[in-house]
This record gives structure tokens, sequence and C-alpha cells, in this order.
């Protein structure tokens, strides 16, 4: 009986010891589980940042772009105009002038 009993002692102690094992290897699992998404979420991060920055870069260039193909879309325009009003200027006037005073 006595035999028997230190059995149960003993299957009672390394069931704890593998319940207190079990335990402290789920606890690290997690921990690990942790870092691990820490890591994931760090490096996803830095990822998008670069992208970002990236995709700003290029944002910018092409707004420097489109102003520059606008200011000579405008540059062009203006020379246009400066010498159509060289050309046409006292015509107009004169056409103004006779309007306003009924000529």
């Amino acid at each position: 009986m006595q035999d028997m009993i230190k059995k149960i002692v003993d299957m009672d102690e390394k069931a704890q010891e593998i319940t207190e094992e079990a335990k402290r290897s789920k606890a690290l699992s997690a921990q690990e589980i942790a870092e691990t998404k820490e890591r994931i979420r760090e490096n996803y991060l830095a990822r998008a940042r670069k992208r970002i920055e990236l995709n700003r870069i290029q944002e910018k260039n092409q707004a420097r772009q489109i102003l520059a193909d606008a200011e000579k879309k405008y540059e062009v325009q203006l020379i246009k105009m400066q010498e159509l009003y060289r050309q046409q200027g006292g015509n107009w006037v004169d056409a103004i002038v006779g309007r306003v005073i009924g000529e």
C-alpha cells in the first residue's frame, strides 16, 4: 500500500513538473509571438515609411514638371499676346476710343 501511495505521489509530482514546464513553455511562446509580432509591425512600418517617402519625392518631381510645363505654356502665350499687341495695339486703342466717343 505504501508503495502504491508513493507511486501516486511520485506521479502527482511528475504531473506538476510537466504542468509547470508546459506553463513556462506557453509563457515563452507567448513572449516569442509578441516579439515576432512587434518585429513584423516595425518592419511593415519601415517599409511603409520608405514607400511614402518615395511617393512624396515622385509627387514633388511631377508637380515641378507640371509647373515648368505650365510656365513654358504661359510664356509662349505671353509672347504671342505681346506680339499681337505690338501689331494690333494701335488699332485696338483707336477702336476703343472710337466706340467710347461715338465715332
